[in-house]
């Protein structure tokens, strides 16, 4: 395997010397000039490779990419195109002698040096005129001058290697370029075999060449600098990406890297990323030291943090995690001796975050104070970033920021004033990777206000722009958010045909995969136990409960999903049991306050449903007093509902009425059809209570009670719309009891039969559809 040159590139050396010699017009040089430079320049990270011919080209030009471009060029010379010209210009390098030859003289295409230049002054050379000089700065006088002196650099074994596979790479159009120029004598493989007539050319072309037409050697002719490049393409890719690299592509490297002697060392962390996507972890090590050794064994510590910061992240996706800190505590002293503050800030942002997620993992680091408290450590590195120009990481600390303070329940505009400032910077300094991370939060922030619809705009727009170059994680969370949103309204079949909709093939990990499956389970669960098959819930709550994901957030949701399974069932100890545990194993540090409300309601309906609703008044005042004062707007309406629930076991039901009267429209807007259910199931409730104390007061058939009468049924009908939205069978029911109960109050028998008639088919129906 050469350094540099490969046949591709002797091909663009002699586009090149085309275009210097005037020979190619004003209308035909633009695009044989951006032909060149698309070839010559590194990889663009922006642009998404998802054609093979774009990556071809970017390492190795086929012969057929240069015939589609020049074909239809018309060149100066009447009746010839750039290509006659082309296969005029490969065709004349007839032996191994002609190319050493060409290679000396591609020097002439360039500008004359300053000494050059003096030298012909003072010796009375005239210009020439006729001809073009490429600029020696320019990006076609740096490859010329890089591509001699690579060729002067080769051993004569690889400069025959380079002949033979330049020989094949031409080989082709030999009947395109003897047909147009019937005149010239000369072989498809070497000119020499013609005029040596004594010897028999076959034998001795098979001596000197091999069959060169079915030989495999030289068909990946590629130098080891296109090698790197790819390489450090591909690393890049998945460190932004994740998953792992593609069948073909891992195949296309394999046949690349054993057609040379030379393996890149940048293969090995190639092949540990790889491995570490797939979960093959002993391979994953033995790759990541093979790729750091030499930093060993020459004892040369400048690359030595890295090994330590790679190490780490690591031993933390293995779950080891005290090794994980312990090599990221190592990595950091190392990059404070070493002033690499890059590598230093990128270690301490991965502290605070795994500090965030593991935080009985970081006690020893916390009381050593190197991080301080989280409002230190961000500031930290806010002013770290600023420092080193970092804006990516000050995009993630300013998220980050806003996120803490979100989490906390701090003041609103100060998250909003960060976010900004993120957007901002994500849009000035095109920070594709943050932009994930910025519509999360804000579809988060959107939803934590009570603005539903903004907060499904974000997680659309996500979807539909960034989705093509963000992590897999983002893109999960993202269209999780998403279909969370639709399943709250009812759109079961939709939410999970979005979550089906993201391809496998991003999936590559098996920690992505996993993530992928326990999200798609979530939804399917919260479905099931609407509809109130058991059977099903049961055998999901079993599978997703053995899938053990780091993720705090995703743990937690589960766990409210028990809950109000076991809540249905009316199973109120092992609920009350679970909410128990739940609430001591949150750490107070990472605790949010979205969940501390939600605790704190779960709590309050389960002493309601027990017939405790003393115990359950003051939890319903303290979750309503928090959500408030956070600005949590639906964690302030549910406990406000919940509150409402208690009022009405303590027989409050004027209060109850007025409070979720007051509410209403607003948690219509939320779209949440559970939580609008609940509240026109209430609203019923309380005003069949006041019409039954009216009753006991001796007002059995006065307007008051049947107005308020009327207007429970009226509220009992609107609870059952939204029930039957979301397949919520148990909610359904429970209003046709309340409907058929009502009638029979009222003396309407025909009706309460009717009633309870269509109650019983709701149950058989619902018997059948599972079976």
């Amino acid at each position: 395997m050469s350094r540099y040159l490969t046949p591709s590139k002797i091909a663009l050396l002699c586009l090149v010397a085309i275009y210097t010699e005037g020979v190619v017009p004003n209308t035909s040089a633009v695009h044989v000039l951006s032909f060149l430079v698309s070839c010559l320049f590194p990889l663009d990270p922006s642009e998404p490779f998802s054609s093979s011919s774009k990556w071809e080209r970017q390492f190795s030009v086929s012969i057929s990419d240069l015939e589609e471009l020049l074909s239809n060029r018309e060149s100066s010379i009447p009746g010839r195109s750039v290509w006659d010209l082309f296969l005029r210009k490969i065709w004349s390098l007839k032996c191994l002698d002609a190319l050493e030859i060409f290679f000396s003289d591609i020097s002439s295409v360039l500008s004359k040096t300053r000494e050059e230049q003096i030298y012909d002054r003072e010796n009375g050379i005239a210009p020439e005129t006729g001809r073009m000089r490429v600029s020696r700065s320019s990006p076609l006088g740096v490859f010329v001058r890089r591509a001699q002196l690579e060729f002067t650099r080769l051993q004569f074994h690889d400069s025959v290697k380079l002949w033979k596979s330049f020989v094949k790479y031409r080989l082709p159009t030999y009947h395109a370029w003897s047909k147009r120029n019937p005149s010239d004598e000369q072989g498809p493989i070497d000119v020499n075999l013609v005029e040596i007539a004594e010897y028999p050319n076959e034998l001795l072309a098979n001596t000197l060449y091999g069959n060169i037409e079915d030989d495999s050697e030289y068909e990946n002719a590629i130098s080891t600098k296109d090698v790197e490049r790819l390489l450090e393409f591909q690393v890049g890719e998945l460190q932004k990406l994740g998953g792992r690299v593609p069948d073909e592509m891992r195949a296309q490297l394999g046949r690349i890297l054993s057609s040379g002697v030379t393996v890149p060392s940048l293969a090995h962390y190639l092949r540990f990323l790889d491995s570490w996507r797939a979960g093959d972890y002993p391979t994953a090590f033995d790759n990541l030291h093979r790729y750091f050794d030499h930093t060993m064994q020459g004892y040369d510590r400048s690359s030595y943090q890295y090994a330590l910061l790679n190490l780490a992240v690591l031993q933390a996706d293995f779950e080891c995690y005290g090794e994980a800190v312990s090599a990221m505590q190592e990595a950091i002293s190392i990059a404070r001796e070493l002033h690499d503050m890059n590598c230093l800030n990128f270690c301490m942002s991965w502290l605070y975050h795994f500090g965030k997620a593991f935080p009985e993992q970081m006690k020893d680091v916390q009381n050593s104070g190197m991080l301080g408290n989280e409002k230190e450590g961000l500031a930290f590195l806010k002013a770290k970033a600023k420092e080193t120009e970092m804006w990516s990481l000050l995009s993630t600390t300013l998220l980050s920021e806003a996120k803490l303070e979100l989490q906390n329940g701090e003041s609103l505009a100060s998250v909003f004033e960060n976010v900004v400032r993120a957007s901002y910077l994500n849009v000035t300094k095109y920070l594709v990777n943050s932009t994930g991370p910025q519509f999360l939060l804000q579809t988060a922030l959107y939803a934590r206000i009570g603005v539903t619809h903004l907060s499904w705009l974000n997680s659309k727009v996500f979807c539909e722009c960034y989705a093509n170059r963000a992590p897999f994680e983002d893109l999960l969370k993202s269209t999780f958010r998403g279909c969370q949103l639709l399943a709250q309204k009812g759109r079961y079949n939709e939410a999970l045909a979005r979550m089906n909709g993201i391809s496998p093939e991003r999936q590559h990990s098996l920690k992505s995969h996993q993530h992928w499956t326990f999200l798609s389970g979530v939804l399917q669960l919260r479905r099931r136990i609407c509809r109130d098959d058991r059977v099903a819930a049961d055998y999901l709550l079993s599978q997703l409960q053995e899938i053990q994901l780091p993720d705090a957030d995703v743990s937690l949701l589960l766990t409210f999903l028990s809950i109000e399974y076991y809540v249905r069932k009316g199973h109120y100890t092992i609920a009350l049991d679970l909410v128990e545990q739940t609430a001591k194993s949150i750490q107070q540090g990472s605790f949010d306050i979205q969940y501390q409300i939600k605790i704190l309601c779960l709590k309050a309906r389960i002493f309601e449903r027990t017939f405790q609703p003393q115990r359950g008044f003051s939890l319903a005042m303290r979750a309503a007093r928090i959500a408030y004062r956070s600005r949590l707007i639906p964690g302030l309406w549910e406990a406000i509902s919940t509150l409402a629930a208690v009022l009405l076991g303590l027989r409050e039901f004027t209060s109850a009425n007025d409070m979720i009267e007051s509410i209403m429209p607003q948690i219509l807007e939320l779209e949440d059809c559970e939580l609008a259910a609940r509240g026109y199931s209430l609203l019923a409730d309380a005003n069949m209570g006041v019409a039954g104390s009216l009753w006991r007061q001796g007002s059995e058939n006065t307007p008051a009670r049947k107005e308020y009468v009327n207007r429970a049924l009226g509220y009992i009908d609107c609870a059952y719309d939204q029930f039957e939205k979301i397949d919520d069978v148990m909610g359904q029911c429970e209003m046709m009891a309340k409907k058929a109960t009502t009638m029979h109050l009222t003396g309407d028998l025909v009706l309460a039969n009717d009633y309870a008639a269509k109650y019983l088919d709701l149950r058989r129906q619902n018997a059948t559809e599972k079976y």
